[in-house]
């Protein structure tokens, strides 16, 4: 049974097996041989290249990287300190909260169908228990015009920024930390959740794991989490904030069990207000794989992944987020001497969507949507070689059987990447930041015309 539509899955919904297609072939032979082989080839091939009937094509945004001057948060202050792990503020950003109409209609009108993006909490709820009706009128719009473009949404509830107040407070690491976001989530659910196709409480909540097997020194010699963890005192000294904590800085095991069990009263909050809602949450993973000596892979699966995969298990459909690979070892290995690597640090490995997504469905058993998945390039050519490598590979998963639901690129505009600014560039739509004027990119175009016609 069909977690999201309530329904038996078909080969319309799933795609077809390597069986069905060989099938395919051998009737198109069989009547090339009776001298009708035009039609049935055609639809043998045009059977090969198509996904699954509504299957959704995308792109992504996050709140904070788009909107801009989201100053109840508590990135745009942390940006602003003297002593800032932020390479520069995210300002303006892209203005996208002003200018959402124009941007959505661009999705609409290169060919895409569904739009993932995020709420802003601390717009929303800019003190604690303060409520600001205007601003969820705001999103109430931004999907109102998903909808008048055709579009399926999204939303996600929270991508890494917070209300300053929930992180002066301790942020996941407070034992209130559950009730307030499950508040949260069950307002916006009332006033929202009748635009909403898919709800994810959070957007990669494994993060601080993930990082923790990074085995790349930072410019100062210490490991990412090791860095984050150090610059906890020295933020909480310069806000004069002795209990601050958020997403990236404080203890990630704290963070861990805060944000888990925020998942799971948010999930159960969302489900009160509009019980019919597909709910799940959006995870970062990379294409592990065991190093020739001394692996620790399925140690690493079990710390970072584990406990999150087993509860997908009780979602109706686990987000998946994947760059690109790790070697494991005892942490995870720099990539390869000479090979092409993103704006990222990251190598060219667009074989690591086939794989994820083989991955956690099989671990999950629930429906799979890529929710991002992208190259940071000031290359198109080469974001368009990488997308042409992982769609033949999530293809092949789909004709397997494997249960994937959509492919949403991150992202639609060159934004701001945290702490490393506007350097990065996954947009497939290039922005001006002084005229804030949008550039389609020719991988927008290719983009766009594979979802048009739901076909590679």
């Amino acid at each position: 049974m069909d977690r999201l539509t309530g329904s038996e899955n078909s080969s319309e919904t799933r795609g077809l097996s390597r069986r069905e297609l060989l099938r395919n072939v051998t009737l198109a032979a069989a009547a090339a041989a009776a001298g009708n082989a035009t039609l049935l080839s055609t639809s043998a091939f045009a059977d090969a290249k198509s996904f699954p009937k509504g299957f959704l094509w995308g792109a992504a945004t996050a709140a904070h990287q788009v909107e801009g001057n989201n100053v109840n948060s508590d990135f745009w202050t942390i940006e602003h300190l003297p002593e800032s792990a932020f390479r520069e503020p995210s300002g303006d950003a892209c203005d996208h909260y002003h200018l959402y109409p124009q941007d959505i209609s661009m999705l609409a009108d290169l060919g895409f169908n569904s739009y993932r993006f995020s709420l802003e909490w601390a717009r929303i709820e800019p003190e604690e228990g303060t409520f600001s009706r205007a601003e969820l009128e705001h999103y109430r719009r931004v999907l109102a015009t998903c909808k008048e473009h055709g579009l399926t949404t999204l939303l996600t509830y929270s991508h890494f920024s917070l209300p300053r107040w929930f992180a002066w407070k301790g942020g996941w690491q407070n034992a209130a930390a559950p009730d307030r976001f499950a508040r949260f989530c069950e307002r916006a659910t009332k006033h929202l959740g009748d635009l909403v196709d898919y709800a994810s409480t959070f957007n990669e909540p494994d993060i601080p794991q993930l990082f923790a097997w990074l085995d790349f020194p930072t410019p100062s010699g210490k490991q990412l989490s090791d860095e984050f963890l150090d610059a906890v005192p020295k933020i909480r000294q310069q806000l004069n904030a002795p209990e601050f904590a958020n997403f990236f800085w404080g203890d990630p095991r704290k963070v861990r069990e805060g944000l888990l069990a925020s998942h799971a009263k948010g999930f159960a909050a969302i489900k009160s207000a509009r019980g019919n809602l597909p709910v799940g949450f959006n995870l970062a993973i990379t294409d592990d794989q065991p190093a020739p000596v001394d692996s620790h892979l399925a140690e690493k699966r079990a710390d970072v992944y584990g406990p999150w995969l087993e509860t997908a298990k009780k979602c109706d459909y686990l987000g998946v987020q994947m760059y690109s690979r790790a070697v494991v070892g005892k942490k995870d290995l720099p990539p390869p001497k000479g090979a092409e690597l993103n704006q990222m640090g990251g190598e060219f490995y667009p074989e690591c969507v086939e794989h994820v997504v083989r991955y956690t469905a099989k671990e999950t058993g629930v429906p799979i949507i890529v929710t991002e998945n992208g190259f940071a390039t000031t290359d198109d050519t080469r974001r368009i070689a990488f997308y042409q490598g992982a769609l033949a590979g999530l293809k092949r998963a789909v004709d397997d059987g494997v249960d994937v639901r959509g492919y949403i690129t991150w992202s639609l505009l060159d934004n701001f990447e945290w702490m490393l600014g506007y350097t990065p560039k996954f947009g497939i739509v290039a922005v001006d930041r002084e005229t804030q004027k949008r550039t389609i990119k020719p991988s927008a175009t290719y983009l766009g015309n594979i979802a048009r016609n739901n076909s590679l």
